[in-house]
């Protein structure tokens, strides 16, 4: 398959037709439109040819459409996330195990090449756990975490220049002064510590918004804009990483938007 693909058009589709009970028209365009996304959910052509022959089986292939793509986002999302807590904890095999199971079922090539380049970022991961080594190829948030996990079985932080630059740049991420930054890179325990105090700010600051946003969004549904308002307010009078700020500060902003007409 070559080409970005964009699903806007089939999701819009979608929604006229399957939520909102608007008429399924085989227009030339949406024949097109069902042809290409069943091809992209990896849906055999002669299946496709034959189900585009009338609009009563035009409208399974739509639904089995939608199944793909609905159902391989989600639990690829989901298997990321489990992936993601594991690997925080220290757990790369059981972060592979995850992504695996994506792997044995999914079908759509989109997520299943997703679903293999988590596995390489993990097989990556697997080398800075054993080296000690930062990879600067892999996401600082990752590594922290694993370099953490070496630290709390006894294997001491190697100070290379290459760790010292990573700690210099994880520590200004999470808005930690260059004077205790500096002070704590003279020498290798103390860097454990600021290792540290890196990933707990990241870890704490993380479950923090998660739970201002689920908060907010409860009590937006509900009606209480004040309410989901002071959710992300309270969050930024205690949070000092600059882009969890950021994200509640530009959720706040979308609170006092008009609604859509």
């Amino acid at each position: 398959m070559s080409g970005k693909i964009d699903w806007e058009p089939i999701r819009a589709l979608v929604q006229r037709v399957l939520e909102q009970g608007a008429p399924l028209e085989l227009t030339d365009d949406v024949r097109a439109l069902l042809r290409r996304s069943a091809r992209e959910v990896a849906l055999p052509a002669k299946d496709t040819e034959k189900a585009l022959r009338s609009i009563r089986s035009a409208m399974p292939l739509l639904r089995k459409i939608k199944r793909r793509i609905w159902g391989g986002s989600w639990r690829l999302m989901e298997a990321e996330n489990r992936a993601s807590r594991l690997q925080d904890a220290g757990d790369l095999k059981g972060a592979r195990a995850q992504i695996e199971k994506v792997l044995a079922v999914e079908t759509v090539p989109l997520y299943r090449k997703h679903a293999t380049n988590a596995l390489a970022r993990i097989d990556r991961l697997d080398k800075v756990a054993a080296s000690g080594q930062v990879d600067p190829k892999l996401p600082e948030h990752s590594q922290l975490f694993v370099l953490l996990h070496r630290v709390h079985q006894g294997k001491p932080l190697k100070l290379t220049r290459r760790m010292r630059a990573f700690l210099r740049h994880a520590a200004a991420e999470v808005a930690i002064s260059e004077d205790e930054t500096k002070e704590a890179l003279k020498n290798p325990k103390s860097a454990e510590a600021l290792l540290q105090k890196i990933a707990e700010r990241r870890r704490k600051g993380r479950r923090r918004l998660e739970r201002a946003l689920w908060q907010m969004m409860n009590l937006r549904d509900a009606g209480d804009l004040e309410g989901a308002r002071q959710q992300l307010r309270d969050l930024l009078a205690v949070e000092v990483v600059p882009v969890y700020r950021q994200a509640a500060e530009e959720n706040l902003a979308g609170l006092d938007e008009p609604p859509p007409a």
